[in-house]
């Protein structure tokens, strides 16, 4: 991919999240996937969301509960690549108590001001949002125990540094213990290339099988990858139907293509 392609698909996820931090609970990337099933705010109900901020649960746009998957521990360092509106950050503050911390990343100017307004609400001292991207994560090396995620780098498009930074941040059998979507099976270049797919956190969703080998190549072991929603024709057309497909696309031709080949998955391994 072109330097130009790269930063109009980041600029476009960046200004996605940033109208999502302006209009709190209106849907925007995941969360218009899969017709609100597996995505967004509904995976935070009953205790889990109980005494946060309000603003932190609607602004989840996430694809899995990264914190549950982490099995986090008191005095943990944690890092959230990207953040948004703080909801894994603070559940995170909460299972490490105050002898750990818990970093959010995020690169969205909006989305850092909706988090630390959360923080301040929800008087959490051991956390700190940080501007960044995840492709250059600013933190030194051996820094963390933990790094979770949460519907995020799939977005991004050189996923090979993001995997890279996250093992060098973590310490020596630190845990990488993410949520994002996958692939099943291939999908078109034609539809790869869509700008409007990224956002949609379609396009740029790796296969099952690269993820692992991108890990491995970072240096990982122990991995392991488990899809806990695969979509279905109806959830692809209700994505479909929220975006603005550009003309030329052959949009039934597209939902028979993304049918059943995306998926919600817990994806783990050790540095």
């Amino acid at each position: 991919m072109t330097t130009t392609g790269a930063e109009r698909i980041r600029s476009a996820v960046r200004e996605r999240y940033a109208s999502a931090a302006r209009a709190v609970g209106d849907s925007s990337c995941c969360a218009d996937v899969g017709a609100g099933e597996g995505f967004g705010s509904a995976l935070y109900e009953g205790e889990e969301a109980g005494g946060l901020p309000a603003a932190a649960v609607a602004a989840s746009l996430g694809c899995g509960n990264p914190t549950m998957l982490a099995n986090l521990q008191p005095g943990q360092v944690v890092l959230d690549l990207g953040s948004g509106g703080g909801i894994d950050v603070l559940l995170s503050a909460r299972r490490v108590g105050p002898t750990g911390k818990v970093y959010g990343l995020d690169m969205t100017p909006e989305m850092l001001e909706l988090a630390r307004r959360n923080q301040a609400e929800a008087g959490v001292k051991n956390v700190e949002f940080l501007l960044g991207t995840i492709e250059d994560i600013p933190l030194p090396d051996d820094s963390v125990d933990v790094i979770i995620s949460n519907c995020v780098i799939n977005l991004s498009v050189d996923k090979d540094r993001v995997l890279r930074e996250a093992h060098r941040v973590l310490r020596a059998d630190g845990l990488f213990a993410v949520s994002d979507v996958i692939l099943l099976r291939p999908i078109s270049p034609q539809l790869q290339a869509l700008t409007v797919m990224w956002t949609g956190c379609v396009a740029g969703a790796l296969l099952d099988r690269d993820y692992e080998a991108k890990l491995r190549a970072a240096g990982f072991h122990d991995i392991a990858i488990e899809p806990t929603l695969v979509h279905d024709r109806a959830s692809v057309e209700h994505w479909a139907e929220s975006m603005d497909i550009p003309e030329g696309i052959d949009l039934a031709r597209a939902v028979d293509e993304v049918d059943g080949a995306v998926a919600n998955a817990f994806i783990r391994a050790r540095c």
